[in-house]
């Protein structure tokens, strides 16, 4: 829900009664995976998100720096669900390249994001994950 000072605003009525639900579906060594859910005031789900982030250390450095380096690869996939059963969204990935002890955006070496449409499979994942937040939400 909505905090009351963004609510009362005039723009706020527009989202009162919607929900955010989050659940994280990690599994040890198979990357950092969350998954977000919009519902609107009539409980619809109106927008999901599959995201995974996974971590590789890269002991050689990254071919173009021989220094260690850690890859960062952040894959998502996320839209608006529609009531006739479509989706519109668009598929992510994201590789970034740091070095390993800092967190400073400017230690990045390299980053590229690619998107891409959505497959029949990534669709059918996220209908099924909106249910599984739904379930789960007791909804």
């Amino acid at each position: 829900m909505s905090p009351p000072e963004i609510l009362a605003r005039p723009e706020g009525a527009a989202i009162a009664g919607w929900q955010q639900l989050t659940i994280e579906l990690s599994d040890p060594g198979a990357g950092l995976r969350h998954v977000l859910v919009v519902l609107d005031e009539t409980g619809w789900a109106i927008s999901a998100n599959d995201s995974v982030l996974y971590r590789t250390e890269l002991p050689d450095g990254d071919g173009e720096d021989p220094r260690p380096a850690v890859r960062w690869e952040h894959e998502s996939v996320g839209g608006r669900l529609e009531r006739d059963g479509g989706f519109l969204g668009t598929r992510w990935l994201t590789i970034t390249v740091t070095d390993p002890d800092s967190d400073d955006e400017e230690d990045v070496r390299r980053r590229e994001a690619t998107p891409s449409p959505p497959s029949d499979v990534d669709v059918a994942a996220i209908k099924a994950l909106v249910a599984e937040v739904r379930r789960r939400a007791g909804l």
